[in-house]
């Protein structure tokens, strides 16, 4: 067990960095949907979904 562990503690430390960086990415885009925030351009006319994003 620990022969793998140090053979690929390399891979290992960058999953873990990587699933840090999605982990955070998703926390974020969360946090701006509650508070409202979109990051969707702007133009709601051309929008499929412009009825739902941003109510009246």
């Amino acid at each position: 067990m620990f022969a793998w562990l140090s053979a690929n503690v390399g891979t290992i430390l960058i999953v873990l960095v990587l699933l840090a960086v999605v982990i955070g990415i998703i926390a974020k885009l969360r946090k701006d949907k509650k508070k409202g925030v979109s990051s969707c351009g702007g133009n709601c006319a051309h929008c499929a979904m412009h009825g739902t994003c941003h109510p009246k």
